[in-house]
Order: C-alpha cells, then sequence, then structure tokens
C-alpha cells in the first residue's frame, strides 16, 4: 500500500469529495493562493477555482458566519480555520447558530458543515497558541467531534464528516502534518463514533486519541520490554463516544489509563472514567488514572512544556501504578 503524508490524506478527502458533489467548497485564511498554511490545500485552487477556493479576510466570525449561512440554504462548507485557538472568535456561530440550527427549526434546516484545523500544542508557542479544544466542543448537543491520530483515518473520516449532513469539528495536529501512513487509493470511508483497537494487550488498557497517542505507543513498547502487555484504543471520536470498544477491553484488562492533551477538568478522560466506573466497576483491578496537560496555560520554554504536557515517563509511571495497586 502507498504511504503518504497526513496533508496529503486531508487533501486527498476534500478533493474527492469536491469532485464527486459541486455543493462543496473550502473557505479560511490562505487555502487558496497560498495553498494553505500548513499545505493541506496545495492545487486544489487551480483545480477548482476561486469560487470554490476561498481565501478570507483574517476574520473567523465572519467567514463562520457565512459559512453556516451557505450550509442552511443548500450548500456544503468545509472551514479551515488557521488554528483552532482562532476559532474562539468564531465560537459564537459554531455553538449558537451551527450546532442549534437543526434543533430550533424543528428539524427544518440542516447544517452540513466541517470546521476543520490544528488543536492543542505545538512546539513554542505559548499559552493564546496551545490549547486542546475538543471537550469544549463535545460538550455542545449537536456537534460532532472528530480527532484522528494518522493518515488513515484523516481521510476516511474526513470523507465521512464532509457527507454528514450535521455540523462537525474535525481536529487535527500542526505536528501530525508531516506524518505518514498507510492509505489505500481505493475509496474507503471510516464511520463517526467508532473507535480503534490500534494495538492488542492483556493487562492494561490505554484509551487516547489525536497525535497524543503516539505517547501511548512509545510508553507502551517500553513496558513490553518489561513484560507489561498495553492495549491502546484510538476513540478517534470524541462525540459521540464509543463506550463499548472502551468497556469491553477494561472487562479483559482490569485497568484503564487515560491519556489525551487537555486540561484536566471536564475532560474527555474525566468523562471515559465516569462511564468505565459506572458501567464495570467490578471489572476494574486498580483506579482509573487520568494523564493530562498541567492545570496551567501552556508555558514558552522546551522545558516546562516537556514538564506540562503527557509524556513517556508519565504513562510509563501510570500504567506501573495500576499495575501494582495491589502488591
Amino acid at each position: 500500500m502507498r504511504v503518504i503524508e497526513f496533508r496529503e490524506a486531508l487533501r486527498e478527502a476534500m478533493s474527492e469529495e469536491m469532485r464527486r458533489d459541486e455543493k462543496i467548497f473550502l473557505m479560511g485564511e490562505e487555502v487558496a493562493e497560498y495553498n494553505g498554511a500548513y499545505k493541506v490545500s496545495k492545487g486544489m485552487l487551480a483545480e477548482f477555482g476561486e469560487k470554490r477556493v476561498i481565501d478570507t479576510p483574517i476574520a473567523e466570525l465572519g467567514f463562520a458566519g457565512i459559512a453556516v449561512g451557505a450550509a442552511s440554504n443548500g450548500l456544503r462548507p468545509i472551514v479551515e480555520f488557521m488554528t483552532f485557538n482562532f476559532s474562539l472568535v468564531a465560537i459564537d456561530q459554531i455553538i449558537n447558530s451551527a450546532a442549534k440550527m437543526y434543533s430550533m427549526s424543528g428539524g427544518q434546516y440542516n447544517v452540513p458543515i466541517v470546521f476543520r484545523g490544528p488543536t492543542a500544542s505545538a512546539g513554542m508557542l505559548s499559552s493564546q497558541h496551545s490549547q486542546a479544544f475538543e471537550n469544549w466542543f463535545a460538550n455542545c448537543p449537536g456537534l460532532k467531534v472528530i480527532v484522528p491520530s494518522n493518515p488513515y483515518d484523516a481521510k476516511g473520516l474526513l470523507k465521512t464528516a464532509i457527507r454528514d449532513n450535521d455540523p462537525v469539528i474535525f481536529m487535527e495536529s500542526e505536528q501530525m502534518y508531516g506524518d505518514k501512513g498507510e492509505v489505500p487509493e481505493e475509496e474507503y470511508t471510516i464511520p463517526i463514533g467508532v473507535a480503534d483497537i490500534k494495538r492488542e494487550g492483556t493487562d492494561v488498557t490505554i484509551v487516547s486519541f489525536g497525535k497524543i497517542i503516539k505517547i501511548a505507543y512509545a510508553a507502551a513498547k517500553e513496558l513490553e520490554a518489561e513484560g507489561i502487555s498495553v492495549e491502546i484504543i484510538d476513540l478517534r471520536t470524541v462525540r459521540p463516544i464509543d463506550y463499548d470498544t472502551v468497556i469491553t477491553s477494561v472487562k479483559k484488562t482490569n485497568r484503564l489509563v487515560v491519556l489525551e492533551e487537555a486540561w484536566p477538568l471536564a475532560s474527555i478522560s474525566s468523562e471515559i472514567a465516569f462511564k468505565v466506573q459506572k458501567d464495570a466497576f467490578d471489572y476494574l483491578d486498580a483506579p482509573i488514572l487520568r494523564i493530562t496537560t498541567a492545570d496551567t496555560p501552556l508555558p514558552y520554554a522546551p522545558t516546562l512544556i516537556e514538564a506540562s504536557l503527557p509524556n513517556v515517563a508519565k504513562v510509563i509511571k501510570a500504567v506501573k501504578e495500576v499495575m501494582y495497586v495491589n502488591k
């Protein structure tokens, strides 16, 4: 199977869907003439023209509102935020318009729109450009929230998101666009709300999503050398959440560590921990542990970034803690 970059997988998903349906268009800052801030939309202006690949002003609230209006009238916009940190400027349109339109209209208006772009930390960008908002958007009824971790999932899930008749938040990472992975040339889609067991294991379950799951892979490899078998579940979507896959795994391993790149309060890991203790409490041999970003704005200094974010050492420590709690 061919190997392509994460950004190429996203580009293929958008381009294939735009060829299939002329009502789909892409808009955002620098998506056209500059080929995208991260070159995700490279070549799309040349193929689809300026009416379907649209450069916008630096005005997220404005172009998000235009997109919601277009979607409410039969078009299918893809809105790229240069970073989801900037989506805060447009959050009124996302939450109060796109997410609520179907309900408030009594089912008369669908809003088939995808808001996509990078989320969470991306190196030395400091506090205002390093925030993970997946749990914020997942808290809102009417939105679906996708956070892929690899090129294969990114392409299949983005195609599904574009075809969905409801608003979808599709969150990537600036540090993943160059990641490479196997992606088939033939047509495929991945359903929203279905987690994937990325690594089979018997001793402990790690649940994660997005780029931070790579920390889980690295930790699992080190733990395997010590005789600890780790099962890794990639949620892929955080609204809806595939609780069944998580609970089935916990019933097998009897231990759970949840890893994510958000602040700890009201996080996706909080929700997973609550659901598992509610529905699989009798199967747990140890308390559920969570690993999140430190409860503070992200610093600029690389040493402080390393201390703030989840890392391999923190995952290994947590796994050993749940493994040896009764020993």
